[in-house]
Formats: C-alpha cells, structure tokens, sequence
C-alpha cells in the first residue's frame, strides 16, 4: 500500500477504493516509523480531507498542507513549518514575470499558501473560479496566470496578453507556444519537496541532541499561617506534563501521558543523550530521625526549586514512590509538605501509574508459581507433567521432542523438588497488615493436603522493587529477575524464578513500570518519582534509572538531588555502597538534614510520638538538650553540607548555637532552611551553598570492597557506621553466611535490615550509643538485586497499623470528588 523512495520519504499511493481510515491507519504507521522523515499523500483531492492532512505529523508533512503547517506558513514562522513544495515551485517560475497574478481556482491549503506567498512577495493577487463569466477579463489584466483547479483547462490564447505565463499546476505539464509560454511545474516541484524532506531530516538530526531548557517557573503566593498541604497543592495549577516535558528538552516519542499532569519517560532518552555530560549530583540524606520524620523530601523539593527557579540552574529531583501502607498508617503522604511540594499530591501519594502495583502483581506470580509447582510435582507423574505442561514448551523454544527424553531427563526437567520448609519467597500487599506477617495456605481440600506456613510482606519490601530501582535497563531488569532466588531444593540446590519459568511474565508485568514518571513541583521544576524501597527493610533509594535519566536532561552545570531514607546511617551508607556501585555514579555534594526537634531529642529529650502533642521541651527554648546532642552528633567530612529545616517553634538563638557548632565541628556549612513557608525562595542560601560545594572536589570512597568477606562486611557497618563495639551472630545466621559463601554470593554488598529509630539496633537509644553489640538475627539474599541482608534485631519486614491510623482522616467528597484528610 506504500512505496518509499529512499530512506526518508514515502509516498502514499491507495487503492481509490479505500476508505477514510484506512488512509489514516497507514499514515499513523507511518508518523510513529522513525526512519521516514518526510509523508507525501500522493491521493486523489476527494482524499485529501481535513482530517486525513491532520492526522500527518507536521514534522513529516513536508508538502506543507497540514492546517499547523500552513498557519505557520500564513504567520511568517518557518521555523518549523514547510512551505509547500508545489507553491514554491510556481513562485520560482513567477519571478520572472510580472507584478500581476490571476490564481484560477485554490480553495484549500495551497490556495492559501500560494496567495500568502505571492502577496508577502508584493505581488497584486487575482482571484478568479474556473467557472466565473468575468475569467477572460481578468486574464487580460495579469501579467502570469496560475492555473490550481484539478483537470486540465484550456487557456484560449485570445484570452491572455502577450508574454502572459500561464502556470499549471493540475496537469504538471511544460509546454511552449510562440504567443505566451505554458509552464508545468512537476519537476520542479518534485526537486523542492526532496529539499523539503532534506530539510525534516536535518531537523530531526538536530532534534536528537542534547536541548537547552525553555523552563517556566509558577509563581508561589504564601500564606501564613501556612494552610495544608492539600490546600497548597490544589491552589497551584500544575503545567500540562507535555508542555513541561518540552520545557526540558524531552522529545514527543519520548513521553507517555497518565492523565495531564504525569507522564511515564521512556528509556530510548539515555541513548539519545549517551555523548552528553552528566549534570552535578547531590544526595540528601539525614540525622536520625524522630519518628515524625525530618523533611529530607521536603528539602529535596525546596532545594530544587530554589535551583531552578530562583538561581534559574537546571534541576531535577528524583524521589521514591511512596506505599500506601504509610500512607493509610500512621506516617501520611510522602510528596514534601508546605510550599516544597510534588503536585499534585493527591495523585503522587496514592496510585500515581500503577508501578507498585505491577511490583505486587509480579511478586505475586512468583509465589503461585511456587506453591502450584510444588502441588503439581507431588501429585502427578513426570511423564503427565512434561507431556501436558511443558511438552509444547519443549518442542516450541528448544526444538525437542519431549518423546524421545529419557526417564532421567525427563525427571531432571520437571522437578525442581522445592523443599517447602525452605521457601523465602512471601507473598505481598501494599497495605500495613499486622495480621498477615505469619499464616497458613493450603487448606482447602483441592490442595490435597498440602499446608504450609507463610506470610506477608509490605509491597515495597519485595526484591522486585529493589530490582526495579537498582536494573539499568529493561535487559538487565529481565536478567535480575530470572536470578532471584526463591527457596532451595531438598539436596540443598538454590532455586531461581528462572527455574520456575515464570522471569519472561515478570517482564511482561514490569516493562511499563522500568520507566520513571515525570511530575513538578509547586514552582513547576521537574521531578522524576520511580521506585519505592524502604531503608530500614531495604536499600531505600530512588532508581538509578531516574537518577541517569535526570543527570542527561540537566546538562553539565545542571543538579540532580536525590534522597536516601530515613537517617545517614542506613539511607545514606546503602546509597553510598549499594546504588552507587550498582549504577557507578557518585555523588558532587550531601545534604544532611537536621532539625532542633530531632537534636533535642537525642540530646535526651522525651519520646516522640506520631499523633500526639509535642512535650514542651521540643516548644520552648532548650540550649540543655541541643548543647548535648551537639557534642554527641558525628559530623561528617567537610564535603558534606549541613541545611537546617525550620520549625515554627524554634528559636533564633537556637538556630544560631546548631550552624555555629555545625561550622566548628567540620561541616562545609550550616544553612537555615525556610522553603516549607516560603518554597524555592526559602532556600535560596543552601541552594548557593550547594553550588559552591559541588565545585570543589569530592573524595567519595567505598565504606568496603566486594572482595571482603560477608561477617567483616557487617562488621565494618556495625563498627564504623553505628558506633558498635562487635556483632553476634545467631548460629542460623553463621550458618547462612556458610551457605552464601559456599554458593558464590560472597563479593555482593551488604543491606542492613535495622530500626531506624537509632544508630543501634535498640529503637529506644537515642543519640551516638556505645558499648553495645550489634545482634545479626538472620540472614537472607536478594540475588537479583544483588545484596546480602542481615536482619538486624527483631525487625519485621510488615508493619501495623497504630491505634489511630491516617486512614480516619481521608474522605472524599462525591459530588466534586475533592479528596481530604491527605497531608
């Protein structure tokens, strides 16, 4: 149905039977086809409608007929456009001939992109029909007569003065007589639409490197007292995600649209942008913190605002998913707070595109694959089991005749003998469900009798969500998940979701959640949201994935700022010797966050808890506490910056004792932080601060190497990171520890599984502990992921809810569909 001529240009040629959308279903083809870069509908006028020019993407519109294409025309912005190949060739020919032009027919595009042509040329345009009783008249008065009515016309010679050309176009002949001169413009016309199409490929050539940002910031009104995060989010009325999304440089192909405010980012960028240097990287982790949390999205947000609304330095920030287990829990919404926001928070804190969602439904899989599995080779024979499961299986991918197997073979490829008693491999679900952490599956009778204990874990807990924030690509995605180990055989032999044949439908579940979805801040700077793993049961990191991505769209003298979760000692420690190793970047700068609140607090002030009022010493000026959690706190390097987030309740003589002792114990800086009442503009003073920094050089070192062993690994952690004098390994963890070694999974790095209430392994310890001994409970392996984990204590991997969950808060109004109790 298409012809190409070259590599760049087809010609559609259909059937003249063929309907309206046929037409159109071969142009889509065609527009979504990156190697044509140039559409000529070579199709019969009746064809040609409105809606069928439309459907042509104006880039490869190169007979210039779209309605974009001759706006553009009529505008005088070419910039983009092209000007219709046939109309230019009739002006090339009019040069030569006089000021007056009668055009015979031309109601469509080309009627008005020669008409526009001609009178920007200063040319006196003639309008005539091909039918009008005055035509002869007004050929007597032209000096050239432009012929566009389809058919051929017959000029009587009479009609028309001496010298006058006459030009047409429907015919696309050349002809000459010694009384006027005919001209056809076929040639030439065909000539400047190859130059048209040389031109689309020289664009979209262009298209392909690297784009300065066009970024427009939203202007911030605040009010105080500060309203809700819900009211603030829905005073601001976010970009379109397209338009953002050219703002900073991504190309059309490049995004998938979630509704109008968020857009999946596909992964085609990172080899678009492979030459261009990478932008600064800045981490922000934080102190300990209380269990209110301590802002480090919200400095994530502020900063970048900062940067790029108010420096006007390209920047991104790159922040995790959040599960609605908090959500619903005891936590709240995780998109910043105050005038440091994600917009809109609604959709960013419940199910934004679905990812954790494929994450539950994948994991999922896994597990029924498991228990089916092991049913099915306890009560079939192995003759029934590879002739009615895996016989096309065999025939179809490997060629094999499952007939002509030995009984060995055959006994060898159908059981896997999945020692029940040594399946790791849980069930999840995004909700805090305290009752699923230990139950019982199998007890129906179609089970046979086949009971075991299990449980659940939270969503975000999964491997596959550490898989998905630490892949560098849908292959290595599909690769990790092939080797995740789900339980080991009864002869000791590790068993992988490769085994079980299930790693090509967890690909299947996951190929849209690989991609970061793209969202702004209050202020309208870029935000990438991907992935979701908590810190203290996981790595706790964004992806790397988003964090690449990011660093290509900023350019060279652009920022990324990222978060590790919860404290420094376990976000920060696994970003520094988990992600970084996985994606080799490092960081330029790190922000850590701290508050008066959470000082005081470790400097003995009383618990913290979520939903109750704040004991008086965290309201009253208190230098007792501050001054103790001062001299307890472990400054870091001097590369490392230190912005303190603002409460309402702390007090200038306070804020001033925590930069100056900041300052004197070795930090690069201390910056008052004021962006949660004043957005970008309250942090303007860190967003300099990290400028300066990341000029100057960073001695990033690895806490460890991988060919250390995994007891000195969690030594080193134990020892050097939270203060402990040794570890105590339980025989079951020595035992593991064995086994991994045994099996080669030696030189992975280490994820600790430990509260982070505390440096220690004791949630009620505040400030630097010593003098204790660090328990390593358990230890399990994330072999797709690529890390050992020790279970540090008595961590649960599912948390509760509290006596007064957030749920109690959100409602939902059904005639505006407004969404309250969010925050």
């Amino acid at each position: 149905m298409a012809g190409k001529i070259g590599l760049n240009i087809t010609q559609i040629c259909l059937p003249r039977e063929c309907t309206e959308d046929e037409i159109i279903e071969e142009v889509l083809k065609l527009n979504e086809d990156p190697r044509v870069h140039g559409v000529y509908l070579h199709l019969p006028p009746a064809s040609l409608t409105s809606r069928v020019l439309n459907t042509l993407r104006p880039e490869k519109d190169v007979d210039g007929v779209s309605d974009l294409n001759v706006g553009r025309l009529v505008r005088g912005d070419m910039s983009q456009g092209f000007t219709p190949p046939l109309a230019n060739a009739v002006m090339e020919l009019l040069a030569r001939h006089g000021e007056t032009v009668l055009v015979v027919g031309g109601e469509g595009p080309l009627g008005v992109a020669l008409q526009c042509l001609m009178q920007r040329g200063g040319m006196v345009v003639l309008n005539s029909r091909r039918s009008s009783e005055g035509l002869q008249k007004q050929m007597m008065q032209a000096n050239a007569v432009v012929l566009l009515a389809a058919g051929h016309m017959d000029v009587p010679p009479t009609w028309l003065r001496p010298g006058t050309a006459v030009i047409h176009c429907g015919s696309a002949l050349m002809t000459g007589r010694t009384d006027l001169e005919m001209s056809g413009v076929g040639p030439l016309t065909a000539a400047l639409r190859m130059r048209n199409v040389v031109q689309s490929s020289s664009r979209w050539a262009q298209g392909q490197q690297y784009r300065p940002w066009t970024l427009r910031s939203l202007k911030l009104q605040p009010l105080s007292p500060v309203p809700s995060d819900i009211e603030i989010s829905r005073a601001q009325t976010p970009k379109p995600v397209d338009q953002l999304a050219q703002e900073i440089g991504l190309l059309q192909e490049e995004t998938e649209a979630y509704g109008r405010t968020k857009a999946k980012v596909r992964l085609s960028l990172l080899d678009r942008l492979r030459e261009q240097p990478d932008g600064k990287y800045v981490l922000v982790a934080g102190i300990t913190p209380t269990p209110l949390g301590e802002g480090k999205s919200t400095v994530v947000i502020g900063l970048v605002q900062a940067l790029s609304a108010h420096l006007k330095l390209n920047s991104f920030a790159c922040l995790r998913q959040p599960s609605q287990g908090p959500t619903f829990g005891v936590k709240g919404g995780a998109a910043g707070g105050g005038y440091a926001q994600v917009i809109p928070m609604e959709e960013f804190n419940l199910h934004l595109t679905g990812d954790i969602h494929a994450i539950t439904a994948a994991n999922n899989l896994v597990a029924a694959a498991i228990d089916a599995r092991m049913l099915h080779e306890a009560t079939q024979t192995d003759k029934v089991t590879v002739m009615s499961q895996f016989g096309a299986i065999l025939q179809g991918r490997g060629g094999i005749d499952p007939r002509a197997l030995t009984p060995q073979e055959v006994s060898s490829f159908v059981r896997l003998d999945l020692d029940p008693a040594k399946v790791t491999w849980q069930r999840v679900v995004d909700t805090n469900d305290r009752f699923l952490r230990k139950i019982t599956v199998g007890q129906a009778s179609t089970e046979k009798g086949h009971v075991r204990e299990t449980q659940f874990d939270i969503a975000v807990a999964s491997e596959i969500m550490a898989i998905l924030a630490l892949a560098d690509g849908l292959g290595d995605m599909k690769t990790r998940l092939g080797r995740m180990v789900v339980g080991s055989s009864r002869s000791g032999q590790p068993i992988t979701a490769e085994d079980l044949g299930v790693s090509g439908a967890l690909a299947v579940l996951m190929k849209d959640a690989i991609k970061p979805t793209l969202m702004q801040t209050l202020e309208g700077s870029p935000v990438f949201v991907h992935a979701g793993p908590f810190a203290n049961i996981a790595h706790g990191n964004s992806s790397v994935l988003a964090d690449k991505l990011a660093l290509k769209l900023v350019g060279e003298d652009g920022f990324v700022v990222t978060e590790a979760g919860f404290g420094a000692d376990i976000g920060m420690e696994k970003f520094f010797n988990i992600k970084c190793r996985a994606s080799g970047l490092r960081p330029n700068v790190v922000v850590l966050v701290a508050t008066v609140r959470a000082l005081k607090m470790h400097g003995g002030g009383p618990n913290v808890s979520a939903g109750s009022p704040l004991p008086r010493e965290y309201i009253d000026e208190s230098h007792h506490s501050l001054l103790q959690s001062l001299r307890l706190f472990p400054w870091f390097p001097l590369w490392l910056l230190s912005p303190w987030l603002l409460h309402r309740t702390d007090t200038q003589a306070e804020i001033d004792l925590v930069c100056q002792m900041a300052k004197e114990s070795g930090a690069a800086d201390a910056v008052p932080c004021h962006h949660w009442a004043r957005g970008g503009r309250g942090s303007v003073d860190l967003a300099q601060a990290v400028k300066q920094a990341s000029s100057q050089p960073s001695h990033f070192q690895f806490l460890y190497s991988q060919e250390t062993p995994i007891v000195e690994k969690i030594r080193m952690i134990a020892q050097k990171v939270y203060g402990a004098d040794d570890i105590e390994l339980s025989p079951e963890a020595q035992a593991k520890i064995d086994y991994y070694n045994q099996q080669g999974y030696g030189k992975l790095p280490i994820c600790m599984a430990k509260t982070h209430l505390s440096l220690s392994h004791l949630p009620e310890k505040k400030g630097t502990p010593t003098g204790f001994t660090l328990p390593i409970r358990d230890i399990r392996a994330s072999i797709g992921a690529g890390f050992i984990y020790p279970l540090v204590g008595t961590m649960s991997t599912m948390p509760g809810l509290p006596t007064r969950p957030c749920f109690y808060d959100i409602d939902l109004d059904p005639v505006t569909e407004e969404i309250t109790g969010l925050f």
